[in-house]
Parts: structure tokens; sequence; C-alpha cells
């Protein structure tokens, strides 16, 4: 399976921001860590990051027929962004949305995401683990040829 791994607005800065939220790791490290695992899951990962919202739509778009699933984690646009939902609605790729944190743990405007519905799923609250969770989960439901 080819997965793109879509990371919105300042997730690069991982390792430097809110550490007691999001963790020591550089935002590198977890790249390194996710494409490892997606080796020893047998999957091709392509991990890509934007702080602007217009290249994260391009990245959805480029994906159609290229990817076989999508995860992405649409930063603080998760609450927001219904042109990244459209995007996600119109290429129909089986996504997950992931997030480090717990958003449902957080601020009162974290709880609600816009983007999810366009989403086979969600996955928050275990850090880059979360990523992995939704690796295996794209794996699973193809297998169960529910995508």
């Amino acid at each position: 399976m080819r997965i793109l791994i879509i990371n919105g607005p300042n997730l690069n800065m991982l390792g430097i921001r809110e550490k007691h939220i999001y963790g020591s790791k550089t935002y590198e490290g977890m790249c390194e860590y996710l494409k490892e695992k997606g080796k020893e899951l047998n999957q091709e990962i392509d991990i890509v990051q934007s702080n602007i919202e217009g290249e994260i739509i391009n990245y959805i778009q480029e994906a159609y027929n290229k990817y076989d699933g999508i995860i992405i984690n649409p930063g603080a646009y998760t609450h927001y962004s219904i042109a990244i939902y459209d995007a996600l609605m119109a290429v129909k790729i089986p996504t997950v949305e992931v997030h480090i944190s717990n958003i449902h743990a957080r601020e009162e405007y974290r709880h609600k995401s816009v983007t999810a519905p366009a989403c086979i799923g969600q996955i928050c609250g275990f850090g880059s683990y979360g990523y992995v969770m939704a690796i295996q989960g794209l794996i699973n439901m193809r297998k169960e040829n529910k995508i």
C-alpha cells in the first residue's frame, strides 16, 4: 500500500513547541520513526508538511490516483477548514485523521473536527504512535475489503 502522511501547521515545530503536550521528539525524528515503521509493515510511506492551507489541499489533490491511503494531521485547520474537508471528499482516498494530543481533553474549540467526517476514522492522544495505529488501520481495512 502507498500511504501519504500530510502534516499541517506548526507540526514542523515538534520538539520545540509545548513539550508538555507534544513531547520532545523533533519533527525530523518523528518522520524517521514513521518511515521505519512503514518499512516494518511493508508499506510505502511519503510524508509532507505545510503551514499553508492551500498547499495541504494541493497535496490531497495530487494524491489522487497515486496513493491508496492518506493519514492527515490538519493541525489547527482541523477545527475550521471546510476547504480541506472538501478536498478529502473530492479525492475519495481512504483517510485517517491523526492528532498527537487528545484534542477532546484540551480547549473547547479543539473538540470539534470539521475534517473528520471526510475520514474513515480519527485517532488522537497517542503521540507519534497514533500515526502507526493509522497505518495499521488502513492495512486492516484493506485486508477486510472495506476500502
